[in-house]
This record gives C-alpha cells, structure tokens and sequence, in this order.
C-alpha cells in the first residue's frame, strides 16, 4: 500500500510500505477515508520528537471503514466507519478505568524512551514516534488499530466524514482544555492558539456557560475562522496589542479564570524573546519554546486555572514556577484522553453543534500529503488543515 512516510527532517515521501495485518484478537484493520496533519506532527518534521526512523508513516488523526476483526473485538464489525482516538487505550488497566486514556498502561509497547524523559511511560499513539510505541501511522490506505474496542467508535450516519475525521484527535484534545480546566458558568476564558485544537477548546467553552472566551492569534484567516465555528467567541491579534493588559481590560481587571495553551513546544512570540528562545531551542539547550505557556500563567487571575494543550517534550527555559506558586494557579496538561470525549462528540457534531469541516481547508489525494504538510507549516493559502484522501 501508499503511505506517507518520515525520511528526516523536513522531508516526507509517500511511498509504498507493507499492508498491515492482524497481530492480536483485539486488534481490526481500517481502510482509512481520511487522515488529518495535527500541529503536533510538524514537531516531528522538524526533529524535535526523539525516536524516529526513516520509513515511520505518520499521522494520528483519522476515521475508516472497517474490513478485518479480530477473534476478541466485540463492539465493531466489517463494514463500521469509525473515528479513531489517536491515543489507544486497552480499557482494562487502572489508568483507562480512572477515563485517563492516555496514559494507558498497556498500549504503549515501547515505554523505556518516556519512561527515561519523564519518570513513567506515555500511552501510545498512532504514527508518533517510536517512543510512543512505533505503531504505523494514518497517512495510509489501511492502518491497524489495537485495541479497537476501547479505541474505535462508530460514526452516526448523519455525520459526514469531512466533519467527523477531528473527532479522532483535534475535537477530543481542545474539548479537554475546556473540560479539565474547570470552564464552569460564568467564567472568562482565554485560549492561546487559533488552529483547530484551540478552535474548539473556545467553543467547547462556550458551550460550558462561559461568559467570554477570548481566542489569541496572530494570522488573520485564523481569527476570522474563530467568528465562524463559534457563536460569540473575540479575538486577539498578539501581534497588535499586548496580551496580559488586554485580558485584564477584557476580565473586571483580574486576568482570565481560565487559561488555556493550544500551541505547543514551537511557540512564536514578538521580538527578541523569539530569536532568544529560537536559539536556545536549535542548540538543544533547551527542547521546547513555551511562550505562549508562559503567558497564560502571567495572565491568569490569582486562584485561576491553567491548562496546557500543547505538545512538549522536554524541559524548558524561563517556567514561571515563582508566578505559578505565589499567585495559587491549579496548572494541569495531558495527552487527550479520547475515548472520555468521542462519543459525545460525535453527538454534538450530529446536532450540528460542532461543525469541525470548517478545519479542513485543504483537501487533497494522499498522493500530495508533502505538499499538504508544506502548507500546513509555512501557513500558506490560509491553510488550516490539509486533509487527506486515499
């Protein structure tokens, strides 16, 4: 079969690599109808995700049909189109039972990486890297899916697939920020990062009872997508104002109760801090650029919340830990526990509450997925999203 594959940074090929094939009971075969590029991916593009090998094919967010059970699988059948967490979960070991998905206990079947960078093993996901199992990616015609019945859940026929394919990891990872970061009624809310992730964690706020939610950015087409996805959401452009003094004019003059990162390990700021943590970054002297971390922690009211949804990998330079302690902050992050919010999405996009399609502003073959990728990282032709076709 086709698939797109990692061949060293800032190069992607498809190429043809072996069909997948049934290794457990519990495992199903998909052909995908279509996959997603995640910001995440383009930190393995760029070499910042340790553990990748030539020929890996990429890609974790994606929905399919199914067309080959295992003997154990029990709630799927040939035939089922599906949407996919990006994080499996083998819905048996303590974490799953606790809804914390990804960090499954027993997906991950390569845990000495993280458990050297992080003290305990991640979960494991789809087409990240060998430290997060080295389990093929969706960028692909077919892709295994372990653990199917925890991991994969049918889609109402009423949802269409250009809508339903960011219930597999965008929808489940910004509806989390919202969730696990305490939105309750009435409270104001701000979210670093326009793309797809930080799209939905505002609307997923809205739709929680939040009085504001505030969304900050620098490109126009994405801050335009946000009055289009969501019903009162404002926006920010950092590029024009300053942040912290904005939120403040925007929230009684406390800072945000709820402060919410969707931007991840290669954040960009406004002058020199940006060359100084860019630099710092490529001499690996540190592993992630947390901008827009750190000002979610300075801008976050006293005795507010703090939720990380970017992906990071390692340790950073200039944390806030003084910010952090003295002014009470409640800072929590993950990896998106999928199989806690997919179904549910899937309802709400049945109802038309989520109409994620707006994401995928570049639909393409799979054939053109370098090019895809291309648009996606430099931000061209107010690409979104590419999503890609089989």
């Amino acid at each position: 079969m086709k698939a797109l594959t990692w061949q060293g940074i800032n190069e992607l090929a498809v190429k043809k690599v072996p069909d997948p094939h049934l290794q457990n009971t519990h495992d199903v075969i998909l052909r995908v109808r279509r996959s997603v590029a995640c910001g995440s991916d383009l930190h393995l593009l760029g070499g910042y995700i340790p553990a990748m090998e030539k020929g890996d094919v990429i890609g974790h967010e994606f929905i399919g049909d199914v067309v080959e059970t295992g003997s154990g699988v029990q709630k799927l059948h040939v035939g089922d189109r599906v949407a996919v967490s990006s994080f499996m979960a083998c819905g048996k070991c303590w974490y799953c039972k606790q809804e914390l998905y990804s960090l499954c206990d027993n997906a991950n079947t390569n845990p000495a990486i993280t458990e050297a960078l992080w003290g305990h093993a991640a979960g494991g996901c789809f087409g990240y890297s060998h430290a997060m199992g080295g389990n093929a990616g969706a960028h692909a015609e077919y892709i295994r899916v372990p653990y199917a019945d925890g991991t994969a859940f049918v889609v109402p026929d009423s949802v269409a697939d250009d809508r339903a394919v960011f219930a597999s990891d965008a929808g489940p990872t910004g509806w989390m920020g919202a969730d696990r970061g305490g939105v309750k009624e009435g409270d104001v809310v701000a979210v670093w990062g326009a793309g797809a992730v930080g799209q939905v964690a505002a609307r997923a706020s809205e739709l929680l009872g939040a009085s504001r939610v505030i969304i900050i950015d620098r490109f126009p087409e994405r801050l335009a997508l946000a009055g289009q996805f969501s019903e009162g959401v404002e926006t920010l452009d950092y590029s024009q104002v300053d942040v912290d003094d904005a939120l403040r004019e925007m929230s009684g003059g406390r800072g945000p109760d709820v402060c919410i990162e969707a931007v991840g390990m290669e954040a960009h700021s406004e002058g020199v801090q940006n060359a100084y943590d860019q630099v710092k970054q490529q001499l690996r002297l540190q592993t992630d650029r947390t901008t827009a971390a750190r000002e979610a922690i300075y801008s976050c009211r006293k005795g507010g919340s703090v939720f990380l949804l970017g992906v990071f990998g390692g340790v950073v330079d200039k944390f806030p830990l003084g910010a952090m302690m003295n002014k009470g902050l409640t800072v929590r992050g993950a990896q998106m526990h999928g199989p806690r919010y997919i179904p549910m999405l899937l309802e709400r996009m049945a109802r038309g509450e989520l109409r994620t399609e707006l994401f995928g502003t570049h639909v393409m073959p799979l054939a053109d997925a370098p090019k895809g990728y291309e648009l996606f990282k430099e931000k061209k032709d107010g690409c979104v999203r590419p999503v890609f076709v089989p």
